[in-house]
């Protein structure tokens, strides 16, 4: 199926999996057979760190989005095949004071990927724990939002202005964003209160929920630092198969989403 769909993987909460999701999203839907472009749109650029040695980065989205360059001359692959990155690092916090009063300031990002998202599956985008002016280019550009929410018990704080925000992008800059589903990290199911933010979760978001929960691992924390995804770090891992079940259900989901417009 022609699935072309840009996956913003968004929280404003730091420490919530964001990147460990989009890292191994990425990889999972790759080694699934679909081109899939990681953008790393975060300053800290930890996603870029997960792939490749940054002294061996000479361009970055940062570049593209100042005009400089454009994207395929800073995206390269990675050893996964079918994966390709576009890589960030910490000039890219440069970026809103660079935007801030300019006309295309909130459609830069969008603008920018058009000469290159058709040659994609996917795009997965990480965010920065921010909801600032490259957040706001992120979901300009994105035809769905993931939430990644810890299972803690301040997992819920700030949810509100995130998803006021997604609304604000919909009713006016883009109409067409929706919200994919809010996928339960860091979760550890021998608690009861881990248990009980869970059900609080699907309480507030109800079917948007993924049935896949990512549990707190030791392994998953690990595989960046080995500039590996989880299925190569440890592929029989609890993690592996979770984030396997998470790609899946992110396949089906657009796939109906799409099956569904077409009628």
């Amino acid at each position: 199926m022609y699935l072309k769909m840009i996956i913003s993987i968004t929280n404003q909460k730091g420490g919530v999996g964001k990147t460990i999701t989009a890292i191994n999203m990425a990889a999972g839907l790759a080694m699934q057979g679909y081109t899939t472009l990681l953008l790393d749109m975060d300053p800290q650029g930890h996603s870029t760190i997960a792939f490749t040695d940054s002294d061996e980065i000479d361009l970055t989205n940062y570049e593209v989005l100042i005009g400089e360059v454009t994207f395929p001359e800073v995206i390269i692959p990675t050893k996964i095949e079918k994966l390709y990155l576009a890589p960030a690092r910490i000039s890219l916090a440069k970026l809103e004071s660079k935007l801030l009063g300019e006309l295309d300031g909130h459609f830069r990002l969008k603008d920018k990927l058009q000469q290159i998202k058709d040659n994609y599956d996917f795009v997965i985008i990480d965010s920065p724990p921010s909801l600032g002016l490259i957040t706001v280019n992120i979901l300009v550009a994105a035809s769905y939002v993931l939430i990644p929410i810890q299972s803690s018990y301040f997992s819920l704080e700030g949810t509100d202005d995130l998803l006021e925000t997604i609304e604000k992008i919909k009713r006016r800059p883009n109409p067409g964003l929706q919200i994919l589903g809010v996928l339960i990290t860091i979760h550890d199911h021998r608690t009861v209160l881990g248990r009980d933010i869970v059900h609080q979760i699907k309480r507030v978001f109800g079917k948007k929920v993924f049935r896949a929960v990512i549990s707190q691992s030791v392994r998953l924390e690990e595989s960046p630092a080995y500039k590996e995804s989880i299925f190569t770090f440890a592929p029989s891992s609890k993690g592996a198969k979770e984030y396997k079940q998470l790609c899946q259900e992110v396949i089906n989901r657009v796939q109906q989403e799409r099956a569904t417009k077409s009628y």
